[in-house]
């Protein structure tokens, strides 16, 4: 009895069963970011790049190097306009980008390969060399794709929560409370989200000694979202001319919830047009099916 396959299919049931286990036991681990005032709050990075970070210092030679530095630049702006700053550095990003479509498009390779082998006749065996083509692009394309949905999810929170927060920051001050004193009591009493992060991150330096102007555009700057950037200028404005605080405050709430209206009104006039390709794929040819289906089998019948 020849021993040798059996003992490489043990070998590879082994380590399959030893990588499972160490996925298991990284996908539990809770990652976790500081904010500004010393508090932890929970984000998480995708399975895939908590399993390869461990091999990022293999390319750090090669990432480090000067032609990379305007995608390592591009993706700590992104990092940190995401919240997703201490868990990822941009270098360790573009290293990423290197070794996730060469991890993924191999595993993909195999699979494919492997299932071609097992269908040799099916769709599947002729289009194999283009689904392993299809693998490393998608791979390559993950990382980017992941952050830039992130960058997505928290403009969005902002956006959202900026005409709210303005409304508390405006009834402080009219009610007789000073700028800071505002914000400071804004970041303790509302739930922890993103815009209430940036906001303890710019009280922050304001208390270390930054200037108020200069603490309000690097916000801006670090956030990166059109209406924060906005509601910023207008502060920096106000600040620079001596003008009210609480009515430029007011005029940008108010400003800011008919920009989110007329965004809900370009939505609502684009689901139509969103829902036609749907609506062509699916309805039709079912209502066709259904309609069309017992004609076209008796015919069927009283032809064959």
């Amino acid at each position: 009895m020849n021993l040798l396959p059996i003992s490489i299919i043990l070998a590879w049931a082994l380590c399959a069963a030893l990588f499972a286990a160490y996925a298991a036991s990284v996908a539990r681990e809770i990652t976790y970011v500081t904010l500004a005032d010393g508090r932890r709050t929970e984000r998480r990075i995708p399975l895939v790049f908590r399993l390869l970070l461990p091999l990022v210092p293999n390319l750090r030679s090669l990432v480090s190097r000067p032609a990379f530095a305007q995608s390592r630049a591009a993706a700590d702006r992104m990092i940190v306009s995401s919240g997703m700053e201490g868990l990822l550095t941009g270098e360790e990003f573009v290293a990423l980008k290197f070794l996730t479509p060469i991890v993924f498009g191999s595993a993909w390779t195999a699979l494919v390969l492997l299932l071609a082998s097992l269908l040799p006749d099916s769709i599947l065996s002729e289009n194999r060399y283009f689904l392993s083509i299809f693998g490393f692009f998608a791979g390559y394309a993950y990382p980017l794709m992941w952050l830039r949905s992130a960058l997505k999810r928290r403009h969005l929170e902002i956006m959202r929560a900026l005409p709210f927060v303005l409304d508390l920051l405006t009834l402080s001050i009219e009610a007789g409370m000073d700028f800071m004193s505002a914000l400071q009591r804004n970041c303790a009493t509302r739930r922890l989200d993103a815009l209430n992060e940036e906001l303890i991150r710019m009280t922050h330096e304001i208390q270390i000694g930054t200037p108020r102007r200069t603490a309000l555009k690097n916000m801006a700057v670090r956030v990166g979202q059109v209406d924060l950037k906005s509601v910023v200028h207008a502060l920096v404005q106000a600040d620079e001319l001596g003008v009210s605080i609480g009515s430029i405050l007011r005029i940008q709430s108010d400003q800011l919830r008919s920009r989110r209206f007329d965004r809900a009104e370009k939505l609502a006039n684009e689901a139509p047009v969103k829902m036609l390709g749907p609506l062509l794929l699916c309805i039709f040819p079912a209502v066709f099916l259904v309609l069309l289906g017992p004609i076209i089998a008796q015919a069927a019948g009283s032809l064959f």
